[in-house]
């Protein structure tokens, strides 16, 4: 080896070893600010939550929760925004492009998705949690001067930090930002980092008493024709159910706003429906996160109604179109997880059955609806072990391609096509 490329060699292991430096360095800056802010936010949560279950006469105020909600994003954000046009799509256009998130979002979503459940809103946390970080993570790159490539990694830094406090799955977390932007690629350049800050907040989120999610599966039956047979025809059932959802979402926000043009009808109309739907349902089950549901059909003993996906599904769509925030990531996985219950219902299932196809509904819907398998993968070993992987990989293989092109988030872009190996380059229906 010549002197000069030696000293070549030199450099390049140098600015190598820097641009590690940096992006460690950074990771745990992101994680140490996201941190606690995603532990405050957890512990609102709970809060509002116990608050709305203990008084009723909250529920009453639906109506109003969203007019506020609209009228703070339209004086303190954008006098035009609507649901699709904000909050996560935004995140996603914002690492697309040079565009830039605002800093006020992060208050802004964390103070309406705590009015959304105050009120008995059907919408989830993690969609404000992708929010607040990459809000977050926007304003440290802006802080620290970086360029438009790194600003785009330090974003899903700070969505996998927060995503990771708030739900307390930091392997899922770390993926789901890099993958959820671009479907057919992933943005390796960013999983050192967002691996970093998704620990270091989720650390300091269970320091500060927030456990991780975890679920256990009573039996697992080995992997046989027959059983790969039954998972793939769930999956398939996962994955129309997901595009089910998906159309539901864009039409009625659609045909809201063709028949009201006033964001403020709109927010009050869709508040009452959800008020009478939660009246005549007759308690609170389908109001929230549906995380109670979740825990039920885990729970032995539990019971979860075999319907129980279909009015949480109308909730969660009509709350979503009334203009409250907070996310569809948590009524998905409680959508998928009742629709497993449902079909064990279906075909009589044991008890060990029932919670293999609810394990398996959380991770495959949620599949179908964020065109995330690795994602998807990753969450249900995260959540449930590994004893149950190969079903689990089949059912998120599946329903990744019976979904086609529909998704929550109309900023993200499928790149690859699911179906050949060619660049299509189309934005989610």
């Amino acid at each position: 080896m010549t002197k000069e490329r030696f000293k070549e060699k030199m450099e390049h292991d140098a600015r190598r070893a820097v641009a590690v430096g940096k992006w460690v360095a950074f990771a745990c800056i992101t994680g140490l600010v996201i941190g606690p802010v995603g532990a405050a936010f957890c512990w609102f949560m709970n809060v509002v939550t116990d608050l709305r279950l203990k008084n009723e006469w909250l529920l009453f105020f639906l109506p109003f929760g969203a007019m506020v909600i609209v009228y703070m994003y339209r004086v303190f954000r954008d006098r035009n925004a609507t649901y699709t046009a904000s909050g996560t799509n935004l995140v996603l256009s914002a690492i697309q492009s040079q565009d830039e998130i605002p800093l006020r979002m992060a208050p802004l979503i964390f103070v309406s998705t705590i009015l959304s459940h105050l009120v008995g809103a059907s919408v989830g946390r993690e969609g404000a949690a992708l929010q607040m970080g990459g809000s977050i993570g926007n304003a440290i790159g802006r802080l620290f001067k970086l360029d438009d490539q790194d600003k785009h990694t330090i974003i899903m830094c700070g969505m996998s930090a927060a995503f990771s406090a708030v739900f307390g799955t930091p392997l899922t977390a770390a993926v789901f930002s890099m993958e959820v932007v671009s479907v057919g690629i992933m943005h390796y350049a960013a999983l050192m980092p967002c691996v970093i800050s998704a620990l270091i907040a989720r650390a300091i989120a269970g320091y500060f008493g927030f456990p991780n999610l975890s679920y256990r599966i009573l039996q697992v039956p080995a992997l046989s024709v027959k059983w790969a047979v039954i998972v793939a025809l769930f999956a398939v059932a996962c994955g129309l159910a997901s595009m089910v959802f998906c159309i539901l979402l864009t039409r009625t926000e659609r045909a809201a706003e063709k028949r009201a043009h006033n964001p403020y009808v709109r927010a009050f109309v869709g508040g009452i429906l959800v008020l009478v739907l939660t009246l005549i349902m007759g308690d609170q089950t389908y109001n929230g996160t549906g995380i109670s549901i979740i825990n039920a059909a885990f729970t032995p003993g539990g019971e979860v109604l075999a319907y129980a996906f279909i009015p949480k599904m109308i909730f969660t769509v009509i709350s979503i179109s009334a203009g409250y925030r907070g996310g569809e990531i948590v009524p998905s996985f409680c959508i998928g997880t009742s629709l497993g219950v449902f079909f064990a219902f279906l075909f009589g299932a044991s008890p060990s059955t029932t919670l293999l196809l609810a394990a398996i509904g959380m991770g495959a819907f949620f599949c179908g609806v964020t065109n995330c398998p690795i994602t998807s993968f990753i969450l249900l070993v995260e959540v449930f072990g590994m004893e149950a992987a190969p079903y689990f990989m089949i059912a998120v293989a599946i329903s990744y391609t019976i979904s086609g092109y529909y998704g929550l988030y109309k900023s993200q872009r499928i790149l690859y096509s699911k179906y050949k190996s060619n660049y299509i380059n189309k934005q989610t229906k």
